[in-house]
């Protein structure tokens, strides 16, 4: 079982994570939640150890498989997105390390969060357990269904890029509900909020970003 050194945020000083958090202000992150959530989660646990030195640096950094951790940045403008208001229920496509899944957690009553590449949940459910997180469900399967047969989500965060918005997703949206996904191929993607009223969807576009594909079906390997 993957064992993880928690004590190691002291591995970086305080300045050093407090320089990270003082680049976020400055290009307009202002929700002090989630700025302090960004400050208090230690992200050195979240990416192999080789590359821990770069951990609270503003970047992204790969995490095998493919994949990668997404940057300080972009995690953050996600989040502050996403939670304009408080919102109980979120499902979050595209575990990968895990790292964005801690932050909603600490954000948020419930996470639900799904990982269609089995040896990274099963390292990111070992490190959310690893820093008592107990408000996070996990399942391994293709994002492109959403979590079927359960009450709709207050929020929808996806860390993966389809190439339009999916149906299934709209439909496990709750009234009031919102969405934060990048949308496109390859390349730079729109970041769009989706949100669902009485009277139907709107939509816009707040950023253009980049990330990994968003792909049908499961992998165990």
């Amino acid at each position: 079982m993957a064992r993880f050194d928690l004590t190691g945020i002291g591995m970086t000083s305080q300045r050093t994570r407090d320089r990270l958090v003082g680049r976020l202000r400055e290009r307009g992150i202002v929700n002090e939640d989630v700025l302090h959530a960004i400050a208090s989660t230690p992200r050195h646990i979240f990416i192999d150890e080789a590359l821990a030195h770069r951990a609270y640096e503003d970047t992204a950094l790969p995490i095998g498989h493919g994949q990668t951790i997404s940057q300080p940045f972009v995690v953050a403008l996600m989040t502050q997105v996403l939670l304009d208001r408080p919102r109980a229920r979120v499902l979050e496509l595209g575990t990968g390390s895990g790292y964005q899944t801690a932050i909603l957690a600490s954000l948020c009553e419930r996470v639900f969060t799904i990982e269609r590449v089995e040896p990274l949940i099963s390292r990111a459910e070992a490190r959310l357990r690893a820093m008592s997180i107990k408000n996070v469900t996990m399942r391994h399967a293709d994002g492109f269904d959403g979590w079927p047969r359960t009450t709709a989500f207050d929020g929808i965060m996806v860390t993966a890029a389809p190439r339009t918005v999916p149906e299934t997703l709209l439909e496990q949206l709750a009234v009031g509900g919102r969405m934060v996904l990048p949308v496109g191929d390859g390349g730079v993607q729109e970041l769009r909020v989706i949100d669902r009223g009485e009277e139907g969807f709107s939509e816009r576009v707040v950023d253009h970003v980049r990330f990994v594909p968003l792909l049908k079906g499961v992998r165990t390997h």
